[in-house]
């Protein structure tokens, strides 16, 4: 099926909502949804993580794209950089997918959240919220550690992969790992700096990343 253009509504206050743009991959069937989490400027147009989103389609998956600040915000974001690392705020707007994932399905699926960079962190923090409602989660170059206490209390089995030569992210994700308490693996793509430009280290991620959501969002009542 073709993607599709959705809005998901966020409420900021009592009497205001703001429209979060996405790209929504609809199944013809009943399947796991993976909800994409982008972050440090990026938004749902991310070559990279709508290179990973096709794969997982090909793979049975439905998947949103979803552009966690407004085109406004995004805007104020590249002069000051203040809203990307706004994680609690990142959080709050995954919520808000969520929910509106669950009012618009005609079933509930199985849930992933796919972060990259500080949308990682968001994407950790919502998980921790939603307890079993998260059934698996996948940090590609992420922020992990900016999860803070939120870590601990992350009950979904968490994969972080980072590239080999991105050695401060990396260390950052061992140091996030020995704080989440549930089932977590962390990935380190040979010779792949942060973006994983170099060749095939990006189809790695994919690999990794499919794999993932197939062991824990498949087939969760055989783990």
């Amino acid at each position: 099926m073709p993607l599709q253009a959705v809005v998901v509504p966020h409420e900021v206050g009592p009497h205001e909502t703001v429209a979060l743009a996405g790209d929504f991959f609809a199944t013809e069937g009943p399947a796991p949804v993976v909800v994409f989490a982008h972050g440090s400027g990026s938004s749902r147009h991310s070559p990279r993580n709508r290179a990973v989103a096709e794969r997982l389609q090909r793979e049975g998956f439905a998947t949103l794209l979803l552009d966690l600040l407004t085109a406004e915000e995004e805007a104020a974001d590249r002069r000051t950089g203040h809203l990307r690392f706004d994680i609690g705020l990142l959080a709050g707007r995954l919520l808000s997918a969520t929910g509106w994932l669950d009012r618009t399905a005609a079933y509930r699926p199985a849930l992933g959240y796919f972060g990259a960079s500080t949308g990682a962190a968001a994407a950790l923090l919502a998980a921790s919220q939603l307890g079993d409602r998260v059934g698996a989660i996948v940090s590609r170059g992420g922020r992990p550690d900016l999860a803070g206490a939120a870590l601990p209390a992350v009950s979904a089995p968490t994969l972080l992969i980072v590239g080999e030569l991105d050695r401060t992210v990396l260390d950052l994700n061992r140091q996030a790992a020995r704080q989440l308490a549930g089932v977590h693996e962390l990935a380190v793509v040979p010779g792949a700096t942060h973006l994983f430009e170099e060749p095939g280290a990006l189809a790695q991620v994919a690999e990794l990343a499919a794999n993932w959501f197939r062991k824990y969002l498949l087939a969760p009542a055989s783990q």
